[in-house]
């Protein structure tokens, strides 16, 4: 009922009052056209193009309903996706910080344990230059001794060969070796 009292109200205001002649004659062209307009409007009611429109525009607005669901749920999941690759951010950074902490600690052990291992190696260097220098020197000490008792022992032949006459030479030599053994003890 509102309809039809706008749609008079409607009529009712328009130009068509303004023409001179009768307004309800076929010769008018605002009447004619008014009549057609409404015939129109009539086909379009009678057909229900409004609730088809209607329907469409419904239609339309089901799929643009449906389409920001689906990206607040595509929103959502992204959301979710970052958050979850912050969280494996900070557990990757995290375990970097525990790998870079324990290769730290590793170094520096590895590092006294270098420096246990030269320590232990140069003493054991020095350990076997003493060694050496030791038995080098005994070594040494024992070639001088062996060199001063054949120099000995030479000279005391010589000296004995010369002093001595032949048959005093062995009573003489068992003296002269027990006087070299007893220097040498």
């Amino acid at each position: 009922m509102k309809k039809l009292t706008a749609a008079l109200l409607a009529l009712s205001a328009s130009p068509a009052f303004a023409a001179t002649g009768p307004f309800f004659s076929l010769k008018n062209t605002d009447f004619i056209v008014t009549i057609a307009f409404l015939l129109f409007v009539g086909i379009l009611i009678y057909m229900k193009v409004p609730s088809i429109i209607g329907g469409m525009l419904d239609k339309r607005a089901d799929g643009i309903r449906a389409d920001l669901d689906e990206a607040k749920r595509l929103r959502e999941e992204a959301q979710e996706i970052y958050a979850s690759y912050e969280r494996r951010q900070r557990e990757v950074k995290t375990q970097a910080d525990e790998i870079i902490a324990n290769a730290k600690r590793e170094a520096e052990a590895q590092a006294v344990k270098a420096q246990a291992d030269l320590k232990l190696s140069i003493a054991r260097r020095l350990k076997a230059a003493e060694d050496q220098i030791s038995s080098a020197e005994s070594d040494a000490v024992r070639a001088v001794r062996d060199r001063a008792v054949q120099a000995a022992v030479a000279a005391a032949s010589d000296i004995l060969g010369k002093q001595v006459a032949s048959g005093q030479r062995s009573a003489g030599i068992d003296d002269a070796i027990d006087e070299v053994a007893r220097r040498l003890n």
